[in-house]
């Protein structure tokens, strides 16, 4: 944290101090505010073939401070909503909890930053979007602030430093901030604050050089998807629809939470099903493919390929302790766990996971809903999932 805070600033850090409320949220956003569907297309669901069950008994992992713990206690600690496990594109393991249904939409939290990260590069990598272009060139509203000033490829990789209408910048805070903007319910008494995402947007200034540091911050998503919307014509909704979600087999519609203008909240408002979610780590696990249909760029879904120049290589996971050690990668709004098996993940808060392994033919899909404190121990999520990988490779 820089600087001191005003004791107003106390109302900002409210959450959820309960899994209960946590869960009502992340599974009822379209009771809670606008939202915008992202349509799953005419055809029929693709298939998830069912591997025989029981691949996954008598699983342990080691957790905090050195204990051991079966698949369902680490679970039962993690909040868990949906676990599902794709294995060489085979469904071998699907269990819901605490009252969550499979047809449900659950949020992913900031897990939908990878998504969009997704649709970005395609962009890119077709020559309709411009990597190196200042945000400026789509964006002419953003002269001025932050992100206007940065360029694309700062957003793709969290390369900007800013701070919000002239506060000291605290990541926490920031995002209780930016929730109000969304939803005027969690707005305090007297608040004169930003009312859309692209006000709250303008009143970012910038207090470093883009592209010399990380800082993993909502406005930079935001402000990637306002330059989408330039490039294309259309909501994130129907991109996200046109590109991948009606492509993927997927079961059901997905939807965005819009704001007051009717933009999608981009960073963090997408909910879906976990199985349709397992449909789209599937299609990047197979490069980009759904059989023999070339949905993506095989490119694009290289996420471990490199980040590029002038980036940190080693970055530290948001949740993790201030003396944790850096060793992740962050690329194309995609986090790389640079360990021997090429795996990336998707990851949002209350345990939010799409975790993809290439070498391991794995993917994972994790719901949940956790309490976030420094006081609750982190439940040893990505060790679980190498431990399933190795396993059903064993």
């Amino acid at each position: 944290m820089t600087g001191t805070h005003s004791l107003a600033d106390l109302v900002w850090a409210r959450g959820f101090t309960d899994p209960a409320w946590a869960r009502r949220h992340t599974t009822a956003g379209r009771e809670t505010m606008p939202s915008r569907r992202v349509w799953r297309g005419p055809g029929r669901p693709g298939d998830l073939p069912a591997a025989p069950p029981g691949a996954l008994d008598g699983l342990s992992v080691t957790g905090p401070y050195g204990r051991t713990l079966t698949l369902p206690e680490l679970l039962a600690e993690a909040e868990t909503d949906a676990l599902l496990v794709l294995h060489r594109g085979r469904l071998v393991h699907e269990q819901y909890l605490h009252g969550y249904e499979p047809h449900v939409p659950h949020f992913n939290a900031s897990a939908a930053k990878s998504y969009l990260g997704l649709l970005a590069a395609t962009l890119a990598h077709e020559g309709h979007l411009d990597r190196g272009a200042q945000v400026t060139k789509y964006v002419p509203e953003l002269a001025g602030t932050a992100f206007g000033d940065a360029q694309v490829d700062h957003l793709l990789h969290m390369g900007t430093r800013m701070s919000y209408a002239g506060r000291p910048y605290d990541k926490a805070l920031e995002a209780q901030r930016y929730f109000a903007v969304l939803a005027p319910r969690l707005r305090p008494h007297g608040y004169s604050g930003p009312s859309t995402i692209r006000e709250h947007l303008a009143t970012a200034r910038a207090t470093g050089e883009p592209g010399t540091g990380f800082r993993y911050e909502n406005g930079n998503v935001e402000a990637l998807a306002e330059v989408l919307r330039r490039v294309t014509g259309v909501s994130t909704s129907a991109l996200m629809s046109e590109m991948i979600w009606s492509r993927i087999g997927a079961e059901e519609d997905a939807y965005y939470l819009v704001d007051a203008d009717g933009a999608e909240a981009a960073c963090g408002g997408f909910s879906a099903t976990a199985r349709d979610v397992a449909r789209l780590g599937e299609l990047v696990r197979c490069g980009g493919a759904v059989g023999d249909r070339q949905v993506l760029p095989e490119a694009v879904t290289a996420v471990v390929d490199g980040v590029p120049d002038g980036y940190p290589r080693r970055v530290r996971f948001p949740a993790a302790p201030a003396d944790a050690p850096a060793t992740l990668s962050y690329h194309d709004l995609w986090w790389v766990l640079n360990d021997p098996y090429g795996s990336f993940m998707a990851s949002g808060i209350h345990g939010q996971r799409l975790f993809v392994s290439p070498a391991l033919g794995l993917v994972v899909v994790h719901y949940a809903s956790q309490v976030v404190s420094p006081a609750v121990p982190q439940v040893p999520l990505v060790q679980a999932f190498l431990s399933i990988g190795t396993r059903l490779n064993g």
